[in-house]
């Protein structure tokens, strides 16, 4: 990065004013227009162009006609998978899996780059506890551990070396910052929060993807102390620059900076643009506020052309990082031997197996018994569905490439049960017909698998939700059957969020959290079901009883009376499912939980250990998960924490013994004065299966 710095630093020195200007300026719809401004040198990036031919021809005009040849930064959402869609965000969390995570980043990166696209506005790395907010499917849910490991799974995965050594394409950690905290659950809304929460459980997975080498990070759309992201000097210099040294671009989301007009911040669009350049916003996306008024701006107030040529030198430094400078085409033949690849096929397959969480399992319902199990129903209208269950932010996903659960059933069961299908309703309403068709079918077969939840249009940006239960119409096709026949119910959710199904889980006979599993979810699934893989997901997201308990989430904080009244009179107050919940068709026992000593210093590191036992039948995989509390402190601390978690493979009747270290890093917490500190006193620790149980012990910092 040293040398596309130095390299950069002696181009800026020979730049106009106006092709300064141009390289702060994005934008996201291709017209004649901007063909013209791309010619005169005046845009320095462009997203929502696809197609090497066509990105081969925007570089031409910005390489050849251009007096600098300084070539375009073509970005794009590549959120989940490119044309090989993976799960969702959300659902790769519920994965648990580094690896796999990074693993799926570096497929989607490698196939965007065949195209010509070389950033990707992603990973998202917001803490959520919001279920009602469509994003939390872009996410890793509630956790900022978990979401930490994630961000930087997947910044790696992103950036990993192509074939010339640069970065397949460039990471883009967003929205900076407090975006998850929306009001309400509505999109774009208001945040409102201390600097403690802040810093304690908004922060850190911004950190820990700038930290692992993302080169560019996005503004919010949200405001955070009464000033819009994109404008808030706090954030972006004295924190993203000043405290953490960034180096990379920052770039607005689309328009965000001509938001801060709506927020009440700015009086009109060149005073937006003074803003977002003063707060260090390098890249304007699409508003055009840029292109429009810093040049006057500049002639009136000198002092901001340091802070554009700031700007301009990280914009050139990552397109010399990036190798845009050595060649900024693409072999428009290259994208034909890498979108979807038959070993990206198979990574989504077993990624959508491992981000399936088992919820419920009656005895003798899952894995499928085909000497029982002859005559099986798939009902549900996302059984069969080819376009939702890519879930959201799925735009280069085709139809025709995804397998859907009855494609993978009829293709691969028929030598050992027979496959029948119906709908039954459709995703938000009544389907004519679909209900008595249903509970006809499902009638005459050994089990039902009924497979439903929200559509691509009930998740995402915008799409946010008063009532996270399942549509009446779905739920219904399932009372029905329920009530009306004998046949065992297999529920398969595919959801971007988590989801009110307490009926559900007292009646169905067995529950897959499926989420929306991708372009080889119908394989995954299949995988799961018929015990080919042993489901070893792991909620990332505490799933609520009902809507109103939202936001609820595992390390909240003790009250003043935690236990004296109920929280409310007409629901349990406990979750229906607890963070970091998740069955097997095996069982797993914990056992010998030690501590190597009784007490440390606050320098020092203490060891936990415990032994985890393989106690069914069948061989599987286990999160072993640890939680710590520290019970006094300065500044109260939540119930439970989440600080490490092992996942191994077990064999019937196997044993094998995880270790943990907990340090400073671990121990410490953010005092009085906001300032980074292990403090003396009692810690208590859990080793278990998930948030809500695990085995305990105590251990003293001094």
């Amino acid at each position: 990065m040293e040398q596309a710095r130095k390299r950069a630093e002696e181009l800026l020195k020979i730049m106009t004013l106006e092709e300064k200007i141009g390289q702060t300026v994005q934008y996201g719809r291709y017209d004649d227009r901007r063909v013209e401004l791309i010619a005169a040198g005046r845009v320095g990036s462009m997203l929502n162009v696809y197609g090497a031919e066509r990105i081969n021809e925007l570089q031409k005009l910005a390489v050849e006609k251009t007096r600098l040849g300084i070539p375009l930064l073509i970005g794009d959402d590549v959120i989940h998978g490119y044309r090989t869609i993976f799960p969702i965000p959300l659902a790769e969390a519920a994965s648990w899996n580094l690896e796999a995570m990074e693993n799926n980043a570096r497929i989607a990166a490698v196939e965007a780059a065949s195209e010509g696209i070389r950033w990707t506005f992603a990973p998202m790395v917001d803490v959520t506890r919001e279920a009602r907010w469509g994003r939390i499917a872009e996410g890793a849910g509630e956790d900022v551990y978990l979401g930490s490991l994630a961000a930087v799974a997947r910044v790696k995965g992103f950036q990993q070396a192509n074939a010339e050594g640069y970065p397949t394409v460039a990471a883009c950690v967003k929205h900076f910052a407090g975006y998850g905290w929306v009001e309400g659950g509505r999109d774009y809304d208001t945040t409102d929060m201390s600097e403690r929460t802040l810093r304690e459980h908004i922060l850190p997975p911004f950190l820990a993807g700038i930290q692992a080498g993302a080169m560019s990070v996005m503004t919010a759309f949200n405001e955070v102390s009464g000033v819009p992201a994109s404008s808030n000097v706090f954030l972006l210099r004295d924190i993203l620059r000043n405290e953490w040294g960034f180096e990379g671009i920052t770039v607005s989301d689309w328009e965000s900076i001509e938001e801060v007009i709506y927020h009440g911040y700015a009086e009109d669009r060149r005073d937006a643009a003074m803003k977002g350049m003063r707060a260090g916003v390098d890249m304007d996306m699409h508003s055009g506020v840029y292109q429009e008024h810093l040049a006057s701006i500049i002639e009136e107030r000198p002092d901001m052309l340091k802070l554009l040529d700031e700007a301009v030198l990280r914009v050139l430094t990552i397109k010399y990082a990036l190798g845009l400078f050595e060649n900024p085409y693409t072999d428009v033949h290259q994208h034909e031997k890498l979108i979807l690849a038959p070993e990206h096929l198979q990574q989504a397959r077993l990624s959508a197996s491992q981000s399936v969480v088992l919820l419920k399992n009656n005895p003798g319902i899952l894995p499928l018994d085909f000497t029982k199990h002859r005559k099986i129903a798939l009902i549900g209208p996302l059984a069969d569905d080819h376009h939702h269950t890519m879930g959201c932010w799925s735009h280069k996903g085709r139809e025709e490439d995804v397998q859907t659960v009855r494609d993978a059933f009829t293709a691969e069961l028929a030598p050992h049960a027979e496959i029948f299908y119906e709908k039954g309703s459709e995703v938000k309403e009544e389907l004519e017909g679909g209900l008595e068709r249903a509970v006809a079918l499902a009638e005459q077969c050994d089990i039902a698998i009924v497979a439903v939840g929200e559509s691509e249009d009930m998740t995402g940006e915008h799409y946010n939700r008063t009532v996270i239960n399942l549509p009446e119409c779905q739920e219904r096709v399932i009372r029905e059957i329920k009530s009306r026949t004998n046949t065992p119910v297999v529920v398969v959710l595919m959801n971007g969020r988590p989801l009110a199904i307490e009926w559900v889980q007292e009646n169905a006979d067995a529950i897959v959290e499926a989420w929306h599993p991708g372009t080889m979810g119908g394989g995954g699934i299949l995988d799961v079901l018929t015990g080919a893989y042993n489901p070893s997901g792991r909620l990332p997201v505490t799933f609520p009883r009902a809507t109103g308990q939202v936001p609820i989430y595992y390390n909240r904080k003790s009250t003043g009376r935690p236990n004296l009244y109920e929280d409310y009179l007409d629901c349990d107050d406990n979750e229906l499912y607890p963070f970091g919940f998740g069955l097997s068709y095996t069982t797993f026992a914990y056992s010998d939980l030690s501590l190597d000593r009784t007490s440390i210093q606050a320098d020092g590191e203490i060891k936990v250990s415990a032994r985890i036992t393989n106690t069914g039948t069948r061989a599987g995989e286990e999160t072993a998960q640890l939680y710590i509390r520290d019970m006094v402190g300065s500044t109260t601390r939540p119930v439970k924490e989440l600080k490490g978690y092992r996942k191994l493979f077990l064999q019937p009747g196997e044993s094998a013994e995880v270790d943990f270290t907990l340090t400073a890093t671990e121990l410490g917490m953010l005092d009085e004065k906001l300032e980074f500190t292990v403090e003396p006193g009692k810690f208590t620790v859990w080793v278990g299966p998930h948030s809500a149980e695990g085995l305990q012990a105590d251990f003293l910092v001094v």
